[in-house]
């Protein structure tokens, strides 16, 4: 798994294995957030079966899909209300990560200067520095 820490709280990953479940729990994990569309790609588990088998090994879930075209305030404020809410740490999770890195972005916008949420996104490998005018 390709696990990458944006803050104590929350890291991001692309798309998760059924089969990693249990050790994202074992690795410390008490939340899975899935931010991939059910279908978005043959093969994909739909977030009904990641839900079963991270309830199955003790994890909460949420899922809150997010696409690029449609990103917007309202799945912001729904990160934003697990990350308040869930147990943490969390681990979100998309096809390659960024889509959950810049939820995580814009989430906490407002709250953190916009260099240390684009830094911080920078050292996990994602470049948001596209995003500089929402975030600050």
């Amino acid at each position: 798994m390709d696990i990458r820490p944006l803050d104590p709280a929350l890291h991001v990953a692309p798309q998760i294995a059924l089969e990693d479940v249990p050790a994202l729990k074992t690795a410390g994990y008490a939340a899975l957030i899935s931010n991939r569309p059910d279908g978005e790609e043959p093969g994909q588990p739909d977030a009904a079966t990641v839900r079963a088998a991270a309830e199955a090994a003790g994890l909460a879930f949420v899922h809150i899909p997010v696409s690029m075209s449609s990103l917007g305030p309202e799945e912001v404020e729904a990160l934003r209300h697990a990350l308040d809410t869930l147990p943490g740490p969390a681990l979100a999770f998309c096809r390659s990560g960024t889509r959950s890195a810049i939820l995580w972005a814009l989430s906490q916008a407002g709250d953190r200067p916009a260099d240390e949420l684009i830094a911080a996104a920078a050292a996990a490998g994602y470049d948001l520095s596209g995003l500089r005018s929402q975030l600050g």
